[in-house]
């Protein structure tokens, strides 16, 4: 197996027995565990902002795993979920996976398996989070940019040309050019490929 990502992997199994397997395993090559038996417990707890995935069975006591992933979701906690059960079927294996689940297994599942799914999950986790990350980066430039320099900006992105955008704004095409200038070094793009792909990120309506 490759080494794994960084972060944590959150376990919720009203065994007890299967908690502990699990987090020992999770442990075993490197990352932290935490287990719970409910999902309430889980929820009461506190997360920290690091990359994180969660082991969840499906059948759980007071809300199955199912529930609990509609509810993560409705509630904006944005987590990746293996599902591990006994007593699972093709339905439900379909329905965790449309609704973003990462890997759906069978009890009693390879070691391997579970570790693999972990793994991928992880990544996926701090994916999301460079996205999140460099999204938020480029929101704080473009807060900087004035009113007159981001109706500029999406009309550069838009395609048009400093003579067509300064009589869409009815300015001089000197003043565009200025505009122009300032939003390509507030934003800091190198060029106007980049402006349109920060702009896309940002989605921006042209």
């Amino acid at each position: 197996m490759k080494s794994a990502a960084p972060g944590t992997v959150f376990v919720i199994d009203d065994d007890r027995g299967m908690r502990q397997a699990i987090q020992d395993l999770v442990e075993s090559v490197g990352l932290r565990a935490e287990s719970f038996a409910t999902g309430e417990e889980f929820l009461s707890g506190k997360r920290g902002n690091i990359p994180s995935c969660l082991v969840l069975d499906v059948r759980l006591p007071q809300m199955s795993g199912l529930d609990f992933q509609r509810r993560l979701a409705e509630t904006g906690v944005q987590i990746p979920i293996i599902f591990i059960t006994a007593h699972g079927d093709i339905p439900m294996s379909v329905r965790a996976l449309k609704f973003g689940a990462v890997e759906f297994l069978t009890k009693p599942f390879r070691d391997q398996d579970l570790l693999d799914a972990i793994q991928q999950a992880l990544q996926r986790d701090c994916s999301v989070r460079q996205q999140q990350a460099e999204v938020h980066e480029l929101q704080e430039r473009y807060r900087v940019l004035t009113a007159r320099e981001r109706e500029v900006m999406t009309l550069v992105v838009s395609g048009m040309l400093n003579k067509q955008i300064a009589s869409k704004i009815g300015a001089s095409e000197a003043t565009v050019k200025i505009h122009r200038g300032h939003v390509m070094q507030k934003m800091q793009a190198g060029s106007i490929v980049e402006l349109v792909r920060m702009a896309d990120k940002l989605r921006l309506s042209s």
